[in-house]
């Protein structure tokens, strides 16, 4: 498996609201996964970088949530920013499922292209909002 691939469905869950994976997933998830961390929150240091590109340095804390389980002999792992615990289970089961290969390409349809789907609409709704209130500044020329 790519882990470009694993990455883009793991933000695509992540970035998913509750609701929305509550809906989506049960129907697909087995009864009683193999837990190997339930979940636990904490916190996590959140690192920036000068000018985008330059020498890291740490932001700030902030606190997520994570879960581990195993389902048909494939680790789950589910990571979520925040105290939602049941997110991050539901993240790590999807996980767990998604690196089976007799069911990738059928969960992938199902789930992550939705979910990416609603996440790039959130997105330019945001940027749409944004643009109305840009505002362009300019400067006079004065004669010489």
């Amino acid at each position: 498996m790519d882990t470009s691939t694993r990455q883009r469905w793991l933000g695509a869950l992540a970035n998913s609201p509750m609701e929305r994976l509550q809906a989506l997933l049960p129907p697909a998830l087995p009864a009683a996964p193999r837990w190997l961390r339930r979940a636990e929150t904490g916190l996590m240091m959140l690192q920036g970088r000068s000018g985008g590109s330059g020498a890291r340095f740490n932001l700030g804390e902030i606190s997520v949530s994570r879960a581990s389980c195993e389902i048909d002999g494939h680790i789950g792992h589910g990571w979520v920013r925040g105290g939602d615990g049941r997110h991050a289970e539901l993240i790590a089961q999807a996980d767990a499922l998604l690196q089976n290969p007799a069911r990738h390409a059928e969960l992938m349809a199902a789930w992550i292209a939705p979910l990416e789907a609603e996440l790039a609409e959130r997105r330019a709704a945001r940027s749409r909002e944004a643009a109305a209130s840009k505002v362009e500044f300019f400067t006079m020329v004065r004669g010489e």
